[in-house]
């Protein structure tokens, strides 16, 4: 992993998640469908499309535990805020669920629509919708990808979420985070996110002021590009947290330990 420097050139290439995995075109119409097939399972314990704003996509999906929750976990999705739909990562629920949480999955606005600093804001809402809807016990997020990013940027101090839900964070799992941004300014991405070089600043989890003191698991894929290994040290590094490699794993499979209550993506988030 390279140290940081505030001098990045990156290239399209140290981004393509899709070209860097074999058969990664696979993992979309899979996902689509076993995300189907657990809705369909849920039954009444799946209450979907709440709305948290006003726009067609700020709407989340509340998956309940049986019995009362012991608190929440929000799951929030990547696709480089350019991409996916909260109805593609339903079955990413079933770790948490097995241990007593309720479970919360958001869609958002995408750009070239929204711009990312939008976006963020987007998902600090649902954050304080899904808090009350499940009104007490701990809040655990996690988020992958542009997801990751995300939920790393719910400790920072813009947004800043109500102190009734910044008291209730028990843990934060960024996945294969984007932690700093300003790389992706010139690549061929940025046409659709627009990202100024003052926003992809502002918008770094690494060049935040953290607010809220969270103990926070970075995690990463051991066979994923070589710079999403960096992002994810970058924010180890800046924030003083935990980072776990998952040796093996490339971006698309990294997530699946979200399905286990005990795997050890569960035990990091729920346990350490």
């Amino acid at each position: 992993m390279a140290k940081h420097s505030e001098q990045i050139v990156a290239r399209d290439a140290d981004y393509d998640n899709s070209a860097a995995v074999p058969d990664a075109e696979r993992f979309i119409p899979l996902w689509e469908d076993e995300a189907r097939v657990f809705r369909d399972s849920m039954g009444d314990r799946a209450r979907l499309g709440i709305p948290y704003g006003a726009t067609a996509r700020e709407k989340l999906d509340l998956f309940l535990p049986d019995g009362a929750p012991d608190g929440l976990m929000v799951f929030v999705h990547g696709g480089y805020w350019r991409s996916r739909h909260r109805h593609d990562w339903s079955h990413f629920a079933e770790g948490a669920l097995g241990r007593g949480y309720a479970v919360a999955i958001p869609s958002y606005s995408l750009a070239p629509e929204a711009r990312i600093s939008r976006i963020t804001l987007q998902i600090a809402q649902a954050v304080r919708v899904a808090a009350a809807e499940v009104a007490g016990g701990p809040i655990r997020l996690a988020g992958h990808s542009a997801g990751g990013h995300l939920v790393a940027r719910m400790l920072c101090a813009d947004p800043m979420l109500p102190a009734s839900v910044a008291k209730r964070l028990a843990h934060v799992l960024p996945i294969s985070p984007v932690s700093d941004l300003r790389p992706l300014v010139g690549l061929s991405m940025n046409g659709d996110l627009k990202l100024t070089a003052e926003e992809a600043a502002m918008e770094s989890p690494i060049l935040c002021e953290v607010v809220h003191r969270a103990p926070v698991t970075v995690w990463v894929g051991g066979a994923e590009l070589p710079a999403f290994q960096n992002q994810a040290q970058w924010l180890s590094e800046a924030w003083d947290a935990r980072i776990v490699v998952d040796e093996g794993r490339h971006h698309f499979d990294v997530i699946d330990g979200l399905r286990a209550p005990d795997s050890p993506m569960l035990k990091a988030l729920f346990d350490a």
